[in-house]
């Protein structure tokens, strides 16, 4: 009896240490060990559709859908509810439409340049089931970029939403001269070479066409091209097969979210947020989708009162611009439980939860064309993702040393990559293998080799290039620093701009900041210089700002320029412009805008004149 007593005493108190070891030494091991085992069952039945060439793609998912939740609300717009077989009926009326009146066949390629609204799932869904793979343009891009779009994915059909008809009015002798046929979503058209689709589609038949007609046999068919930001170039088509597909329609799944969510997204759908993940996670759920035809901060809140989102998504500045909201009595008054985006920073997280209730906030890393992809299930503040020795095990990664004045990786004696150390900031390339490949971009093989890097570790190896810069922690947490290029080198120092905007935001008055790298005549390197937006009922402190800056980051980091805006410019999808920024440089006599020096003598950061200017230029005013 005795022995039994030692011997159970002996188990509890191991058990009772292993237990303590693993929370000291392994505190995120069974989260990470309960989502990864979601991500490889996932990961399982993908690759079953590959061994038995029985692919189930995202349209497949929703006609599941269809047939299981047919009067669910599927998309809630405008105040308007559709349900999911409305949805469906609608998409086979435009399907039949697509078959007769346009002559569409499976393999055909169409542009879609519409805005949010529940037409573009419609038309989207209905050229899916006719077996076309649909492109979508960016509703921002004009005349020569617009055409580059369709040279670039080839397609030869264009349909276009009621209210963007009159933008094709630049374009449209050139598309017509290109054999590309041009379909609006308007009863009819004031030119007779567009053809219109509303009033066909009312006497066209509701029965679904022919299954065979979109019947996939390979998950590596392309079924999408979306469009990536063209910021200093063209943009470039990112061919988005039904295997990216299906794994970003798991995301909402993977944080968590079920078919009771009411997700609202108020993104652009031809971005990939909002039409892969938040619509194809939708799908995957079966849950609503409240979707909105643009951002408004004034209304976010009220429309998420009123259809009790429980989900939102977000992408850059947008967490900023509610926290810059007037506060109210109702902030806190809500149902939402989770956000799913990228490009949160630390400190608006921070402010975003404190203000608005403690909001899981769900960061996903990767680009529209990459093959990798970060998840921040666990919560951590200021992380995009993170890794383990199981994630390892699956998708290949590393981060390669990289040295910002060459603009290039650095390389051993035998020209091969450099790892880095735990915590060291490094460029993140991903392994191109058969669980990860990269399908490119459409019309240029030349885009698409430019973005891998080859013989990286060993001869003939393949890695695609993310051209981010980031660190991973001793904990397993993935922290972005910068994009390649943002970073930039200062009195011998590598500066990220990241973090030093992150320490600006911390200031009272400035509500948006924009940090970058400018040429200062007579030095090496460029000097930092940060676009300001003072934020309403508050004024611009250059002393203020001054301690601050000396407090807080070190010489080589330190803003030399402040430029104070109105408007910050942005993409579509609310990421910071420093394109322009950078090319305007510090001039005054060039920039309308107010400047502002850094001034050790009278610590402040002072009006920068003309004499100044031409002192620094000169080499007379020690920065």
């Amino acid at each position: 009896m005795t022995l039994c007593l030692g011997c159970l005493s002996v188990l509890v108190a191991l058990a009772l240490s292993v237990y303590v070891l693993q929370k000291l030494c392994f505190p995120y091991f069974w989260r990470d060990l309960l989502f990864l085992q979601k991500v490889v069952r996932y990961g399982v039945k993908l690759e079953v559709f590959k061994l038995t060439s029985s692919v189930r793609t995202v349209l497949d998912r929703f006609l599941q859908q269809v047939q299981r939740i047919p009067d669910k609300p599927f998309v809630i717009y405008d105040g308007n509810v559709h349900t999911y077989r409305d949805i469906d009926r609608r998409s086979n009326r435009l399907a039949n439409v697509f078959l007769e009146k346009a002559n569409l066949r499976k393999g055909d390629c169409v542009a879609l340049l519409m805005n949010n609204e529940p037409d573009f799932l419609c038309v989207w869904f209905g050229l899916a089931k006719v077996g076309c793979s649909v492109a979508f343009l960016n509703t921002n891009i004009k005349s020569k970029s617009l055409l580059h779009c369709f040279n670039s994915c080839g397609a030869k059909t264009l349909i276009v939403g009621s209210d963007l008809v009159e933008d094709l009015d630049g374009i449209l002798n050139s598309l017509l001269s290109d054999n590309i046929q041009v379909w609006a979503m308007r009863s009819w058209t004031k030119h007779t070479e567009v053809h219109s689709l509303l009033d066909k589609l009312e006497s066209a038949s509701e029965k679904p066409v022919p299954a065979a007609l979109h019947a996939a046999t390979s998950l590596k068919t392309p079924t999408l091209y979306i469009f990536t930001s063209g910021t200093t170039g063209l943009p470039k088509a990112a061919v988005i097969s039904h295997l990216q597909s299906l794994k970003a329609a798991a995301g909402f799944w993977a944080f968590g979210a079920t078919e009771d969510d009411v997700i609202y997204v108020t993104l652009p759908l031809y971005h990939s947020a909002a039409s892969l993940i938040g619509v194809g996670g939708t799908i995957e759920l079966g849950a609503t989708l409240v979707l909105k035809k643009k951002f408004s901060a004034s209304q976010f809140w009220n429309d998420c009162r009123k259809h009790d989102v429980t989900i939102f998504q977000y992408i850059g500045e947008l967490c900023r611009y509610l926290c810059n909201q007037t506060k109210t009595e109702l902030d806190k008054v809500h149902k939402v439980r989770m956000g799913v985006g990228n490009g949160l920073h630390q400190d608006v997280w921070q402010e975003f939860q404190s203000r608005f209730g403690k909001i899981k906030m769900c960061e996903v890393y990767g680009s529209t064309e990459g093959n990798l992809c970060f998840m921040n299930h666990i919560g951590k503040i200021g992380s995009v993702g993170r890794s383990n020795f199981f994630y390892r095990l699956l998708f290949k990664y590393d981060l390669v040393k990289y040295d910002i004045v060459k603009d290039e990786p650095v390389k051993d004696q035998y020209g091969f990559c450099r790892r880095v150390d735990k915590g060291e900031m490094g460029l993140l390339l991903s392994k191109v293998s058969a669980i990860s490949p990269f399908f490119g971009y459409a019309g240029s093989k030349e885009l698409t080799e430019k973005k891998l890097m080859r013989n990286v570790f060993v001869k003939g190896d393949a890695y695609f290039n993310t051209g981010d810069l980031m660190a991973e922690d001793h904990e397993g947490f993935i922290f972005f620093r910068d994009r390649v290029g943002d970073t930039f080198r200062w009195k011998g120092e590598n500066v990220a701009t990241t973090e030093v905007t992150e320490i600006l935001g911390l200031v009272d008055f400035i509500q948006e900041v924009n940090v970058y790298g400018v040429q200062v005549p007579g030095h090496e390197g460029r000097g930092g210089m940060a676009s300001i937006i003072v934020r309403p009922g508050f004024i611009f402190d250059g002393k203020k700002l001054f301690e601050h800056v000396v407090r807080d980051l070190p010489g080589y980091a330190r803003p030399l320029f402040i430029r104070l805006q109105e408007v910050m410019e942005t993409t579509s999808t609310f990421k910071q412009q420093k394109f322009h920024l950078v090319q305007s440089g510090f001039n005054p006599s060039k920039v309308s805008d107010p400047l502002y020096v850094l001034d050790y003598k009278q610590k402040s950061y002072i009006p920068l004149t003309d004499t100044i200017y031409q002192s620094i230029s000169a080499g007379e005013h020690k920065l």
